[in-house]
């Protein structure tokens, strides 16, 4: 594929699965959603991860590559921009794309990230509105966190806000997928 073709925004007429909204009370919560979520991931996946700063986009990669058993630890790839996790075991790779910093789709092909799609899992962060045409299917996962106060009494540690997750899936992969509905191992 060209780098013309991938930079290409890929437009589908409706998601072909959508999951109600899903509450994760605590980072650990966010963290097993990713966790149920790598069950159904195979290698060629493409999920794209939005949110504010500080919504949990990381903490919900974390459990998708404890999920996938990758190795590494998985961090905020922000500086380095990208970071393949290999598999520890028979499952695919990972590998992890922060595009915060990226400002253009030619900044996104020159990535090559579609180079070694077919063979790994695939995560972005912060790619909405820049890797949909990475693929002709993809989840996306939309975290929101709140904005001042459902932790009226500070009882909650830090990031143990409750979030609000939704996944949508794009293309014939995610055709009748039952989507995780909640953390769990």
């Amino acid at each position: 594929m060209t780098g013309a073709h991938r930079a290409q925004r890929v437009e589908q007429e409706a998601p072909a699965a959508l999951r109600p909204d899903i509450r994760a009370a605590t980072a650990g919560d966010t963290r097993e959603l990713g966790h149920a979520l790598a069950k159904l991931l195979r290698p060629g996946d493409l999920v794209v991860l939005s949110g504010d700063l500080g919504a949990g986009k990381t903490t919900f990669a974390q459990g998708i590559g404890q999920g996938l058993g990758v190795r590494g630890d998985i961090t905020s790839p922000t500086f380095v921009i990208a970071r393949v996790h290999p598999s520890l075991g028979e499952g695919p790779a990972l590998v992890h794309v922060d595009a915060y910093r990226l400002g253009s789709l030619s900044e996104v092909d020159d990535l090559d990230l579609d180079a070694g799609l077919a063979e790994a899992v695939t995560v972005v962060e912060w790619g909405e509105g820049l890797v949909e045409g990475l693929a002709p299917d993809r989840l996306e996962v939309g975290i929101d966190r709140p904005h001042g106060g459902e932790d009226p009494d500070g009882s909650l540690p830090d990031g143990d806000e409750p979030r609000t997750v939704c996944f949508t899936g794009y293309g014939p992969r995610w055709q009748g997928v039952a989507l995780p509905t909640g953390g769990g191992r």
